[in-house]
């Protein structure tokens, strides 16, 4: 089996011509699971597959990586194939935020008697979750509040940050199989994000060698990131991926 990253956008909340960040880990070329979905990667989703994902993470609520639940949720839910089958893995901490911005606007639909979540099959995560018989860890990072957003691993594969500050403890334990990591990074780093003088300052050299950059600030930006070194992602990129660790599957 081939199991590879497909960015289905790299950019900050205002590149939108770099798309909402997001991803698709997929096996053999299909998808196996979306991460984060704002509108611009529920289109590029869309248009790629020509068809709506069946599984999704949410690393957290800011709108440029859920706002394309809404649209999901009207999709799936008038076609009887799929309502309540699409899989929501969504942080127990996360959840309430989840519930406050989507679940709880009143009269999901004009027609009355369904609830939001009648569209997807719930799975609250607290350390990880099993899909398709293998084991997704799930752990914090710094964004926001604490607790608020998070990231995920593949063992032996993959690592996506989602959006977060340096965290060099957390990769310590979490990033000790050699796995590629997409991590956040813009070019000047904020309270709510990494810049690259941030990673370079916390991170050891031999780790940064595996990051892939995303959620840059525009194109420009991107190109002074790869000028300094380093490798980015762009809007569409497949990226191949070591094969996730053969304990960590379900035998």
């Amino acid at each position: 089996m081939s199991w590879a990253l497909r960015f289905l956008g790299v950019g900050n909340a205002q590149a939108i011509e770099l798309g909402s960040a997001s991803s698709v880990i997929e096996c053999d070329g299909k998808p196996e699971l979306m991460i984060d979905c704002g509108q611009e990667a529920l289109t590029a989703y869309m248009e790629h597959y020509q068809d709506t994902p069946d599984a999704l993470f949410i690393t957290h609520v800011h709108m440029d990586h859920v706002g394309g639940l809404e649209r999901l949720f009207y999709k799936i839910y008038f076609d009887e194939a799929k309502r309540g089958k699409v899989r929501l893995y969504v942080p127990v901490t996360v959840l309430p935020f989840l519930q406050q911005r989507l679940a709880e606007y009143p009269g999901v639909i004009a027609e009355g008697g369904a609830n939001w979540w009648d569209g997807f099959q719930l799975v609250p995560v607290s350390k990880g979750f099993w899909h398709r018989g293998y084991w997704y860890e799930v752990f914090p990072v710094r964004h926001h509040l604490p607790e608020s957003a998070y990231a995920l691993r593949l063992h032996g594969s993959m690592i996506w940050s989602g959006d977060t500050r340096p965290i060099p403890e957390m990769l310590a334990k979490h990033a000790d199989a050699n796995e590629c990591i997409a991590h956040d990074c813009a070019w000047e780093g904020n309270p709510s994000h990494s810049g690259i003088e941030d990673l370079e300052r916390e991170y050891p050299k031999d780790l940064l060698q595996r990051c892939v950059l995303y959620h840059y600030e525009s194109q420009s930006h991107g190109e002074k990131l790869m000028a300094r070194g380093y490798r980015i992602a762009k809007p569409g990129e497949v990226l191949a991926l070591p094969a996730p660790t053969e304990s960590r599957m379900v035998q």
